[in-house]
């Protein structure tokens, strides 16, 4: 905001302190309504405006320098004092207007003479006053402009997008994986028990923010890929169980490999059948209470010999109506 603007601006109104406030009081003052404005606490249309007042307040007033030239401007712009051309009547003169100045600050230009000031009619006019401080009013080419930039509000930084491909283990059992960011890298854990296409919030992965504003996040897209034997249901690990004839009819203890690759006992009981499933409990997706599930599959030769096939009818003989149940199932 460029200084001449500063005669319709009360900052001692928007930051709520006395003229006379000190350094400590303004930052108390602006410290409390950022609180209550900032648009990141305060999601009301009005607050977005009012956080800006309060900056562009607080940035002149908290600055020595800023905060001398906005009280001169604003006492001798459109304050108290009024410039009233020669007639001595309710105002300063040019005289006048250069005393008081002078004796704000220093009572010279710092080099033995006295400032002094253009007038016209015996009237000092607004650019004398911003030459004064080193600059001058808008749409003069021969004097420099001195301007007020607006405080930048923070600004979140954009989310980001990225993939990743996991193994089949590596979704279930969690796993810790490396990603590149604008040519860097970090390191994050994926938890046990994700699914394809799955997508995680990596919270500060996301681009930088801007004036000091926080980082955006990244959500990372998983494709697993698919394991010829495992499956994932819920928090169960899934495994077809192969059994023969005799042990789905008999029950038996059938020894298989885990996901892990561990030696595991599944408990098969007497008639069971190709579908029916097994359990051992605790060992499905890490720390979720899942379970290994076994699903009994019946396996016969593809080549069974003449004395296998003579065994095989009399053990359909023996099954009583078991055929003819089967039977009316189709």
């Amino acid at each position: 905001m460029a200084e001449n603007e500063w005669l319709n601006k009360d900052f001692y109104k928007v930051l709520g302190v006395s003229k006379d406030a000190s350094a400590a009081d303004v930052t108390k003052a602006y410290r409390k309504l950022a609180r209550q404005y900032h648009p990141d606490l305060n999601k009301s249309k009005e607050a977005e405006e009012k956080f800006k007042d309060i900056s562009e307040a607080y940035d002149v007033l908290n600055n020595k320098e800023q905060r001398q030239k906005y009280d001169a401007i604003r006492q001798f712009g459109m304050g108290g004092a009024r410039f009233a051309g020669g007639s001595g009547q309710g105002g300063f003169d040019g005289a006048g207007f250069s005393d008081v100045f002078g004796s704000m600050f220093g009572d010279g230009a710092g080099d033995g003479s006295r400032i002094r000031f253009s007038t016209a009619g015996g009237q000092p006019g607004m650019d004398d006053i911003f030459s004064m401080f080193g600059g001058g009013m808008p749409g003069q080419g021969t004097r420099s402009h001195t301007t007020y930039r607006e405080p930048q509000r923070p600004q979140r930084g954009e989310d980001r997008k990225s993939k990743i491909t996991l193994t089949f283990r590596q979704a279930v059992k969690g796993a810790t994986v490396s990603l590149s960011v604008d040519g860097g890298k970090f390191k994050t854990h994926i938890p046990a028990g994700v699914k394809d296409g799955q997508k995680i919030r990596l919270a500060g992965k996301g681009k930088p923010g801007v004036n000091g504003g926080k980082n955006g996040d990244m959500f990372l897209e998983l494709t697993v890929r698919e394991d010829p034997k495992f499956s994932l249901r819920g928090h169960d690990i899934v495994m077809p169980l192969p059994v023969s004839v005799g042990q789905a009819v008999a029950g038996a203890k059938i020894e298989a490999k885990d996901i892990d690759g561990e030696t595991v006992t599944f408990k098969v009981p007497a008639g069971s059948s190709s579908g029916s499933e097994v359990r051992i409990s605790g060992k499905g997706v890490p720390g979720r209470g899942g379970d290994l599930v076994g699903r009994i599959e019946i396996r016969v030769p593809s080549k069974p010999g003449m004395a296998l096939k003579r065994k095989a009818k009399e053990f359909d003989e023996e099954s009583g109506d078991f055929l003819d149940e089967l039977a009316q199932e189709r």
